[in-house]
């Protein structure tokens, strides 16, 4: 298929620089887990995206020297000369498919403790480290000032060793030591590093100068700024020092990449916000500067990328979550293949591997983390290798992701769901408040398959085991999905809870099917992930009373790891939603709920009409059981028929027996490691 001519202008070169960019898609940098401990899987993964067409590939934060230490967090790591090997594997990828290798060079000052070096943390000022951690950063004197410049440079220089092409400057996300220097709120200094603006940028500009007169001949040196951290007066805005330090700086990088700060604000998950929600604080960037200037917003859409272009807004696009979703989304694009684009759907899974220190993964892709690891290409599958046909009972996140992959490799494949619409839990839970963008699971996987001439939908068509056997089909998988325990049982109770056989005792599966509730309503959520506070803001929405009782400390625990449980619990706050923390389910009463503290099991009543579990899943297998004992050859479960879990673990799940089907079986463990070597003595 020919490109649409109306995205010309998104594959037009650009000038960053001593350089040229292809085309103005540009994967910025952003943190996978692969960091330091698996340089050959980032590798992979990055020098896939190059081959999907992003014109420039970055790295994630990169330490370059041992007193700014993660630890435990998995980041990048150019400490000395020892680490330029790992950091070469992934710009060899990435300039093989005619791609520039970017590399953000960091130093996170007081927003690390330095668990691994041990060394004292450097700040600005004396500060407590951020977090909870027991540790204080010093703060820096004027040869410690001068060490960090020399740092700096001796960072790039070991960058462009590596063979990187871009060389930041980061001061965004407040995790750097040059955005600490510009916040007040950090520096308290009264010599010429703190005080007035033009002092508190004093850093960043000496950096920023010194490292292009470093590398600048040969490389690029893009800055990384915060333009806006939303704190009002209290931090750096758009409307004030955001913008200053844009005009000061204006001509003196290569590119400005721009953003809002913190993390939390610059990647926030769909169900607070849609495509482009930083365009407001970052559209100024362009009227004060000649160089070259691209921002993120989730951008999917390429009729918003060209208008992006074409307004002025940006020169470049930029993304993160878009590229972990589809790394072929620009190719894509050029080959006028729009509707094969994997759209991110903001949930921010990929974030909460990084964070967990593991590498990411992503609900859209099933492949991301696996390149290396097991030979996994997002748009290459091996052709099938016999004629068998395989039948995949339930249309959810697994099984559709399952029919699609296998119906790419050429088997005959029927799907059959039970009910009269695809898309399982998927279909379920995107009509839940703010989680609409989510249907993006099923949609991409509906398109592909309604293309398949080797693949058949038959939809309410519940099968027994009879009629599975009847159907003749050589491979059998089931993907016939969960549904929520009624008992209480979870997390904290491991038992089931006394009165939970009640009538007034519901689950989600029961409110998502609108289910006749009356207030006031007892949310009990020991699942600890988003449903509990869906369901309670659904409520609320409704008009009733309600209260979220949980045994964690706060609301949706597990949602720090995708940045948005603050959110989460000021909007339920917001609306009157009482909260009740520390707070186990211990009995379910006619008219009331009895709960216990955590810690000290002592009890409360609260009265209640309605309680809604949310706390644990069964999977829904009784079909898998009855086919078992029938000897049938081949069958499989995948996805919450085998174990309940994300939406992003049933869709690996499907695809990974798509992947595997007539495939010989590993031995030992069925993905390749770098294990660490031995060291001299």
């Amino acid at each position: 298929m020919a490109r649409d001519p109306r995205y010309d202008i998104l594959f037009e070169p650009v000038k960053i620089g001593p350089l040229t960019a292809r085309n103005r898609f540009y994967q910025v940098p952003h943190c996978n887990g692969m960091g330091m401990r698996h340089p050959s899987t980032l590798a992979e993964m990055r020098g896939v995206k190059a081959e999907g067409g992003w014109a420039v590939i970055c790295t994630e934060q990169t330490e370059i020297h041992h007193t700014s230490d993660c630890s435990p967090h998995n980041e990048g790591r150019l400490w000395d000369d020892a680490d330029i090997p790992q950091h070469a594997r992934m710009t060899e990828r990435v300039h093989a498919h005619g791609s520039l290798a970017g590399f953000q060079t960091t130093h996170n000052g007081l927003w690390v403790p330095n668990v691994y070096s041990r060394e004292i943390p450097l700040a600005p000022s004396h500060r407590r480290v951020e977090g909870y951690s027991p540790v204080q950063a010093r703060a820096m004197d004027k040869a410690d000032i001068k060490a960090m410049r020399r740092w700096h440079v001796e960072g790039a220089l070991r960058a462009r060793k590596a063979g990187y092409d871009l060389i930041y400057v980061y001061a965004a996300h407040d995790l750097t030591i040059q955005m600490h220097f510009l916040s007040r709120r950090h520096n308290e200094r009264t010599d010429e590093y703190g005080g007035s603006l033009e002092n508190r940028v004093r850093l960043l500009r000496e950096i920023l100068e010194e490292t292009k007169e470093a590398v600048g001949d040969t490389c690029a040196v893009p800055i990384r700024f915060a333009v806006d951290e939303l704190m009002g007066s209290e931090g750096i805005s758009c409307e004030n020092e955001g913008r200053d330090v844009v005009e000061m700086l204006a001509e003196l990088p290569d590119l400005w990449d721009v953003n809002i700060s913190p993390w939390k604000n610059d990647s926030i998950t769909s169900r607070f916000t849609g495509e482009g929600h930083q365009e407001p604080y970052i559209s100024f960037v362009k009227k004060v500067t000649g160089k070259p200037v691209l921002g993120v917003g989730r951008y999917t859409s390429p009729d918003a990328m060209a208008s992006l272009v074409r307004t002025g807004v940006m020169d470049m696009i930029g993304a993160a979550r878009p590229s972990i979703a589809d790394p072929f989304l620009p190719s894509k694009i050029e080959e006028g293949r729009i509707d094969d684009i994997r759209e991110c759907i903001g949930c921010n899974i990929c974030v909460a591997g990084d964070i967990e220190s593991a590498p990411i993964r992503c609900t859209q892709n099933p492949t991301m983390g696996e390149e290396w690891r097991r030979g996994w290409h997002p748009e290459i599958i091996p052709e099938k290798k016999s004629d068998d046909s395989v039948l995949v009972v339930g249309a959810g996140p697994a099984g559709l992701e399952c029919t699609r992959a296998l119906g790419q490799r050429g088997y005959a494949v029927t799907l059959a769901e039970a009910r009269t619409e695809i898309g399982g839990r998927v279909a379920e839970e995107s009509r839940l408040p703010g989680l609409s963008e989510w249907i993006r699971v099923r949609d991409y996987r509906q398109a592909q398959i309604d293309r398949m001439t080797n693949v058949e939908t038959y939809l309410d068509n519940r099968l027994s085991a009879e009629q599975v056997l009847e159907f003749g089909a050589d491979h059998v998988v089931l993907a016939t999905g969960c549904r929520w325990r009624a008992d209480g049982i979870g997390l904290n109770n491991h038992y089931p809870v006394k009165g939970a056989d009640k009538a007034h005792v519901l689950t989600p599966d029961d409110i998502i099917a609108d289910a006749a509730v009356h207030g006031p309503v007892v949310v009990f959520d020991d699942d600890h992930y988003y449903m509990g506070g869906v369901i309670a803001e659904k409520l609320r929405a409704a008009g009733h009373e309600v209260i979220l009782a949980t045994p964690a400390a706060d609301v949706s625990h597990w949602t720090h790891y995708t940045l948005e449980q603050g959110r989460i619990q000021s909007r339920l706050m917001e609306m009157g939603v009482e909260i009740s923390t520390n707070r186990n389910l211990a009995a379910i009463g006619d008219g009331d709920v009895e709960l216990a503290c955590t810690y000290t099991g002592r009890r409360y009543s609260l009265a209640c009409s309605t309680v809604v579990l949310v706390t644990a899943r069964l999977p829904e297998e009784d079909l898998y059981h009855a086919l078992s004992e029938t000897g049938i050859a081949s069958l499989a479960r995948i996805g919450d028929c085998l174990a309940p879990g994300t939406i992003a673990a049933a869709v690996y799940g499907g695809h990974r027996y798509a992947r595997e089907l007539d495939q010989p079986a590993p031995e030992g463990v069925p993905f390749r490691r770098e294990l660490p070597r031995l060291a001299g003595e």
